[in-house]
Parts: structure tokens; sequence; C-alpha cells
């Protein structure tokens, strides 16, 4: 898995050569330039010839170069939408993957994505429940996978083992985002080591969906700052020195703002701001008093005509219920939430 770090650009202005099977370049020759010189001689006079004997025929269209194959949009998996693909297992060894957490989640379930939905850490921070032959597993989006295909993840060891044999070693599998998983606590932040007043680069965790945008107020306006690839929030320009007031907004519009947040590069600092599903304070209602039980008077004895019709009890009147409820099935909570 990657670790954030961009690639290093070509060190010479050349154009690469045709790849070799074992992954390096090879030169064209000057015998090789020779012969592809001889053979468009040869074509030019060919061409020629075919144009002096069926000049009297009509001329046909040259066949239209193939298409090229589109590129796969790059997109974290949508909430709603169930994808089929193939899943394999690795292990990060406790680091954070290349979307820049401290280090894997305590229960070790977590994913790498291929870079067209890893999304230039667009997924990160995300949940997606995973199917597979033995039962379904929650995993937190945390790597890239630079080799997977679009729909193959690369699972933990331990969230392989929970939907499969981890001697299979590859199984199918289906898969879909969670929408407004349930959440450990409040936003946390990090700044990134390095960050200043002059250059502000903070990380948010515990969001639960993908995040789609963090702006930090800054003399009355919010500023937005730019998603790296590899998971921080960046303003190149930096913030001021805090503290901070950052507002958050996630895919599906979720919005919270924390307050209170300091320039202090490499610590975890958790605010006191839930992204979503704030739990309602306690309500505290007192006691109500008991009312005083009034005398219950004695009731006069009715009379009745003997010639009148007896009046049927209220019990005779309202049949027995004798259908049983209906009982809600309790849905199995999903694990690792």
């Amino acid at each position: 898995m990657t670790d954030g770090t961009a690639p290093h650009p070509p060190t010479t202005g050349d154009a690469p050569g045709p790849v070799a099977p074992n992954g390096r370049r090879r030169a064209a020759t000057g015998r090789r330039r020779l012969a592809a010189a001889g053979l468009v001689a040869v074509a030019a006079a060919v061409a020629v010839t075919l144009a002096v004997r069926g000049a009297a025929a009509p001329a046909c269209a040259a066949p239209l170069p193939r298409a090229a194959a589109l590129p796969v949009a790059a997109a974290p998996p949508a909430g709603g939408a169930t994808h089929s693909g193939k899943a394999t297992f690795y292990d990060s060894e406790g680091a954070g993957g290349n979307c820049s957490r401290p280090g894997a989640p305590a229960d070790r379930l977590y994913v790498a994505l291929g870079p067209s939905e890893y999304a230039s850490g667009a997924s990160s921070g995300g949940f997606l429940d995973v199917a597979g032959p033995r039962g379904t597993v929650r995993v937190l989006v945390m790597d890239q996978c630079p080799e997977c295909a679009p729909g193959h993840l690369d699972l933990s060891a331990e969230a392989f083992a929970r939907i499969a044999d981890p001697v299979q070693g590859v199984v199918k599998i289906t898969y879909r985002a969670v929408v407004n998983p349930s959440l450990p606590g409040p936003l946390t932040f990090r700044m990134k080591e390095g960050s200043s007043q002059w250059w502000f680069a903070v990380l948010v965790g515990d969001h639960g969906n993908p995040l789609r945008s963090v702006e930090v107020r800054q003399n009355g306006s919010w500023r937005t700052a730019q998603r790296q690839d590899y998971n921080y929030w960046l303003i190149e320009s930096g913030a001021g020195p805090g503290p901070y007031e950052i507002r958050v907004t996630d895919v599906y519009g979720n919005r919270a703002t924390a307050t209170g947040i300091r320039m202090l590069p490499g610590q975890v600092q958790r605010s006191k701001t839930r992204m979503y599903g704030a739990k309602p304070a306690a309500r505290t209602t007192a006691p109500r008093k008991p009312s005083p039980t009034p005398a219950t008077p004695t009731p006069a004895t009715p009379t009745r005509s003997p010639l009148s019709p007896s009046t049927p009890s209220p019990s005779a009147l309202t049949p027995a219920l004798t259908d049983p409820l209906v009982r809600a099935a309790a849905t199995p909570s999903t694990p690792c939430s």
C-alpha cells in the first residue's frame, strides 16, 4: 500500500521506450529504424502505383481509427448502490494507510481501494459493508491499492476472515457504501507536522461518511481547504495562529462546526461536536405530586321496574381480545458498527 507520498516524475525529458516483460524499458535499435524507413519507402511506391491504376475508380474512405477506451471516472462508492467484485487481503502492519490515519482501527477491520474508487482520497474515512461466502463485515476505507481494478477490494486479513476462509485467497463479493454509520464519538482533528499559522494542513477523523469539504473561518469569512490524496486538507497560505473554527460537510449533506481547535501539530484533538446523530440531552421531569384521593360517594341503589328488560353489563358487550399482538422483528446489529 502507499504512504501518501507522490511518485517522482521522470528525471529526463525523453519519452519512455517500450516496456520489456521484466518491467525494464528497452530502446529501439538503429537496425529497427532503418527497416522502418525501408518499409515507408515501399509503401509510398505501392500507393503511387495503385493511384495511377485506379484513377477511374471511386475513392474509398479510409477506415476510421478504433475509439480508445474511456477511462473510468474516479469516484467513491455511492450509498444505496450494490457493487460486485472480488476481495483479497493484506496486512497494514498497524500503519494508517494512504489516508494518513495515526494507525489502523482498533478492530483492524479496514479496506484498501483501487485508484478509481479511492478517488484521490475522496473515499477516505467512509465505510463499506462487504458480503462474501461466509458472511458480511463492515470495514473502514483506510488505504489505496494501486494495482486494484474497479471492484477489487483489498481487505485486512481480519476482515477477510469474517467473509471467507483465508485459504481461498480470492473470493467473489458484493459491497455497498454505508450511509450515516454509527460514530465512535465527536469529530477529531490532527494538524500535520510542519503546520503553522502560515501553512495549514488538518486531518479530520470520526466523520462516518466521506467528506465533501472542509472550511476554516478566518477574519469573519470561510476559507475552503483543498483535499490532498493523502487525506489532509490544505490551505497553502495558512489560516492564522488559531484557535480555529472548522466547518465540515460530508457527501450526504451533513454539516458540523467545531470550535477551539488549536495549532498542535501531530496531536489528535477531539472536539465536542458530532458529525451527525447528536444525542439529545436527557429530559428531567419533576416527579408529580400525588393528588389527594377524593372520598368515593356511595352510589344509590337504582330502582328498576320489574317489567323493564335487564341491561347487559359492559363486560358482556366487549368481546374478549384473543388475537395476539404483532411483535416487531428486531433487526440484528451489524458487526463492527
